[in-house]
């Protein structure tokens, strides 16, 4: 096994491509400026797991698996004991308080942090609305979603970075970890997300690690672009 990149672990790059040749080649092209990357659902039937399991064992990087588990508590409980098993360090389900509690026992003995997904930061008020949600502001929703699950026993939320500072100012945040998708450089197409900031502003309101995706794999240059952003996080 190689040793573990010294890199920022604060940047965690989303590894959104088709499967497990196309991840490899990304993360070597990254190389050292990179120590923790996210595999997601898209990946899982293009070798997800095989791709998460070699970037760790062989090659000492820190992963998160955003699986999203959403389901009956016994069924949460079984598959995040199967990959608590891993021992990868993030997985995400939905953070309805039951399905936290489940996924929690399923990841007892493991050194797997259970994070809770708030509201989808590629959702506004009419998605909600579509969706039957209660209303009220989208920002008092996920901070109250952020509350139920933390005090349910999440180490930590997903969140828009836009709440971030919202959620951070919650009793039951405290210790406890924030991590963001839909943050953007400047500049940056915004993509299929609606609630977005920069690196440095996420990191200012209190966000542990950022995620970022198409503006690293996208990029010509992918090691530069990751570099770029390692740059603004240190300044923030």
């Amino acid at each position: 096994m190689t040793a573990t990149t010294q890199s920022d672990d604060r940047l965690i790059v989303a590894l959104d491509v088709p499967n497990v040749v196309q991840g490899l080649e990304l993360a070597n092209q990254i190389g050292d400026a990179v120590s923790f990357y996210k595999i997601g659902l898209g990946m899982l039937t293009g070798g997800g797991f095989a791709l998460a399991n070699e970037l760790k064992q062989e090659q000492g990087k820190k992963i998160f698996l955003d699986m999203k588990f959403f389901d009956i508590g016994a069924t949460v409980e079984n598959a995040v004991r199967g990959v608590a098993q891993y021992d990868m360090d993030f997985l995400t389900v939905h953070g309805d308080p039951y399905v936290v509690k489940a996924a929690k026992e399923g990841a007892s003995g493991s050194q797997t942090k259970i994070l809770a997904v708030t509201i989808l930061t590629s959702l506004d008020r009419a998605d909600l609305d579509g969706a039957l949600i209660k209303d009220g502001d989208i920002r008092d929703l996920v901070q109250e979603r952020a509350g139920n699950a933390l005090r349910a026993g999440a180490d930590g939320v997903i969140a828009s970075p836009q709440e971030a500072a919202l959620i951070r100012a919650l009793p039951e945040a405290e210790g406890k970890l924030i991590v963001t998708p839909g943050v953007r450089p400047a500049g940056a197409d915004i993509g299929d997300q609606k609630r977005v900031a920069t690196p440095a502003k996420a990191i200012q309101d209190g966000v542990d690690h950022i995620v970022v995706g198409r503006p690293i794999w996208k990029a010509d240059d992918p090691r530069a672009a990751a570099l770029a952003i390692q740059k603004e996080i240190a300044s923030a």
